[in-house]
């Protein structure tokens, strides 16, 4: 009994640097805030915010510092005993949406249509080439329906998307899909619009009741 540890659902956050055409990406705001903002405001006691971490704008180039990311909560989680579940929720930004979109899968493509933050622009690529082609899908195993409806319930505009693009959005959700799968955790991605469509204040609103919603699920 001595080696329980607590058993709410630990939820890790990531969101993205800027990156070309989007000088101040809010997710890497949200990230940067996210504890704070909780600390000011109760939240069920099923939830346990785990990592909260801005990623590089990048597929390739920045794959070794995911990964590394990905197994440090693995690890931490392991040492400390924790009896919980583990979520992965991976924000970027959309900026041409007006609604949150909570993402269903992700494909096995990298066509970039600007190179990322290291230069990089990959078109037609496989994102992991032993999986096989590039029309080979990965799904979440959260249940992106029930999710939105609920959050919809809530009062805010979010739809559910089979669509995360093929940019660093889609890269780093199908390389977090496969690492779930593989570690017996979740992942899910989430699209914001930019502040000036939904400001900063809902945005954050929206990111604690998503949370709430998660750890409400998988409790």
């Amino acid at each position: 009994m001595g080696s329980e540890g607590p058993t709410g659902v630990t939820i890790h956050i990531t969101g993205f640097k800027k990156f070309h055409g989007v000088a101040e990406n809010p997710t890497e705001k949200m990230a940067n805030s996210l504890k704070e903002y909780l600390a000011k405001n109760s939240v069920s006691k099923d939830l346990i915010l785990g990592s909260c971490t801005v990623l590089e704008t990048a597929g390739q180039g920045a794959l070794a510092s995911l990964y590394q990311l990905l197994q440090s909560a693995v690890k931490t989680e392991e040492s400390e005993s924790l009896t919980g579940k583990t979520i992965w929720v991976h924000f970027g930004v959309n900026s041409g949406a007006t609604k949150f979109a909570i993402e269903q899968q992700a494909v096995n493509e990298a066509t970039f249509r600007c190179p990322d933050e290291l230069g990089w622009k990959p078109q037609n690529l496989p994102i992991v080439p032993s999986d096989g082609p590039i029309s080979t899908v990965r799904k979440t195993t959260l249940p992106v329906e029930d999710i939105t409806k609920a959050l919809g319930n809530k009062g805010f505009e979010v739809i559910s998307s089979n669509d995360a693009g093929r940019f660093v959005c889609n890269y780093v959700y199908y390389h977090s899909l496969r690492f779930a799968e593989q570690n017996k955790t979740k992942s899910l991605f989430v699209h914001v619009p930019l502040f000036v469509a939904v400001d900063e204040e809902t945005q954050m609103r929206f990111t604690v009741s998503l949370l709430e919603v998660l750890a409400s699920i998988c409790k």
